[in-house]
Formats: C-alpha cells, sequence, structure tokens
C-alpha cells in the first residue's frame, strides 16, 4: 500500500464471500485503488458465483431477463460502434470477452475476431457458440489489430501497467482503443456510497475517473477522441445497489435514481459508466 493514498471508505463483497475491502484514493492518478488486493492465484474464487451474470448465459430471474435484454441492443450499438470508429471492419481484439457474444456478433458482421477470457465457464459457453477464447493475452500472437476493446473490463485486470503494455503493442499505429468502465464520480455512485453496485470489490481493483484514464493512457502516445455515456449502467447497477443496500428489490427507487443520475450527468457529464474512444498515435 501507498503510504501517500488516503482511506476514501471501506465497503465488501456483496456477492460472494462478505469480506471488507478499503477503497484507497490515489491523488496523483485521481483513481481508486482496492485493498487488499487478491492475490492473482486466489482472484477467480471471487468470480465464482451464479449470480455473477456477466460470466453466464442464464435468464432464470427477472433481474437476469432484464440485463440480457438491454444487453442485446448494446451489441447491436456496440458493433455500430467500432464500424463507425474504424470505418470498415478489420481484425478485432476484444479483452474479457466473457461468452462471447459481442465476437460473435461482429464476426457475423464481417470481422476477423480474437477474445481472451479467463473465466473458464464463460469461455466454454463462448466456445459453444463457435468462438474460441485464449486464457490470457500473452497467448494472443496475432498483433497489428484494428480495434481492441475491454467492455468494463480494464477495473479487472491485475497488473494494470504491464496489462495495459500488451494491449498497447498489439494494436496497430492507428488503431482504435476503445474502454468502458463505472464512474466513481457519478450522482449514483455518491448516492449509494459504500453500496454502489459498480465498486463490485474485489473482482474491481481500480476505479477510474476522466483524468486517471488520461493519466494512463494519454503518455502511451493514445489520443482520447470521445468520451461517451452508458446511460442504461446508471438504472442497472441502482437495481443492484438497492439490493445491496437494502436486501430488497426495489425497482421504483432503482428507477428514480438512475434517472437523476443520467439528468445530473447531462450537467456534470459525469455518467454512470463512460465509453472512452482512444486512438493510438504512435
Amino acid at each position: 500500500m501507498n503510504p501517500t493514498n488516503k482511506t476514501f471508505f471501506k465497503t465488501k463483497d456483496f456477492l460472494v464471500t462478505g469480506e471488507e475491502f478499503t477503497l484507497l484514493y490515489d491523488e496523483v492518478r485521481d483513481m481508486l485503488i482496492t485493498h487488499p488486493t487478491p492475490e492473482r492465484n486466489t482472484l477467480s474464487s471471487y468470480y465464482e458465483s451464479e449470480n455473477y451474470i456477466s460470466h453466464t448465459d442464464s435468464r432464470k430471474t427477472f433481474l437476469d431477463k432484464i440485463y440480457h435484454g438491454v444487453k442485446k441492443f448494446a451489441l447491436r450499438q456496440k458493433v455500430k460502434l467500432i464500424y463507425a470508429r474504424n470505418k470498415s471492419v478489420g481484425k478485432l481484439l476484444d479483452v474479457g470477452a466473457g461468452t462471447g457474444e459481442f465476437l460473435l456478433r461482429a464476426k457475423q458482421k464481417g470481422w476477423v475476431v480474437f477474445g481472451v477470457e479467463p473465466g473458464k465457464k464463460a469461455a466454454e459457453l463462448s466456445k459453444e457458440k463457435g468462438i474460441a477464447l485464449s486464457e490470457t493475452l500473452e497467448e494472443i500472437k496475432e498483433n497489428n489489430f484494428d480495434v481492441i476493446t475491454l467492455w468494463h473490463v480494464l477495473e479487472h485486470l491485475p497488473d494494470l501497467e504491464n496489462q495495459i503494455d500488451l494491449i498497447q503493442n498489439k494494436l496497430k499505429t492507428g488503431g482504435v482503443l476503445i474502454i468502458a468502465v463505472p464512474n466513481y464520480k457519478s450522482y449514483d455512485a455518491r448516492y449509494y456510497k459504500s453500496f454502489w453496485a459498480a465498486f463490485d470489490t474485489p473482482r474491481h481493483l481500480w476505479h477510474f475517473s476522466k483524468k486517471s484514464i488520461r493519466h494512463i493512457f494519454e503518455p502511451r502516445g493514445f489520443v482520447l477522441q470521445k468520451i461517451k455515456p452508458m446511460f442504461f449502467d446508471a438504472f442497472y447497477v441502482s437495481l443492484v445497489s438497492e439490493k445491496y443496500k437494502t436486501g430488497k428489490s426495489r425497482w421504483l427507487s432503482a428507477f428514480f435514481v438512475g434517472l437523476i443520475s443520467n439528468m445530473h450527468g447531462c450537467i456534470t457529464k459525469e455518467y454512470s459508466s463512460h465509453i472512452y474512444i482512444l486512438k493510438k498515435s504512435k
């Protein structure tokens, strides 16, 4: 732990273990760091839950159905986005590919696709769709990718700096890097505080702001071209946060917090989650 990092507040793992974690504020990078950080050989155990919805194709509950309904719409938008930024189809790498739906849709649209997913169950579901995934970035021998995407993945990466260097080296000059991450400066984050579901400790090791994304990527030769809001995230994260805070699925309260968060975002430009579009300039 860096002695200059100050305690932001304490939260816990609401999903699996109930363990308490501290969020430390890194003033230089304007980001939060989860402490203690689980050892790499134990990190996978924190993902072993049927409720970790992004690693399953479950549609058992009403919440599952909402998640996958929104996800289906979001997938179409993501594929449109990568095409718009690259101006054509090309070679795509998705880091943290989950169960492979995004890569499957991109492949159907003509992209040559590669993916990384360390979660074995998620990777098996992807393989059943015809999308084989590598376990680590190091296993990807291809380079000169036109587009690399990390959809709510950067916050999960251990050894962050080295992983970003690997990603940078695999992207061609002029290539596009697209990153989606939660924003701890959003209204819903400030409203729910330690119960904010997007802190998701310890699966989320890092918690980013706009300043921290610039601080990390611009010295590496990336130009931040655009920041896009993720409006649906405020509603979904608020719904899960209500469950963590009250033990109940308070749909109406979650809807109003999500709505207010998006309204605040229109003024402050601090939404629940952001998509950062960066171009590799060198």
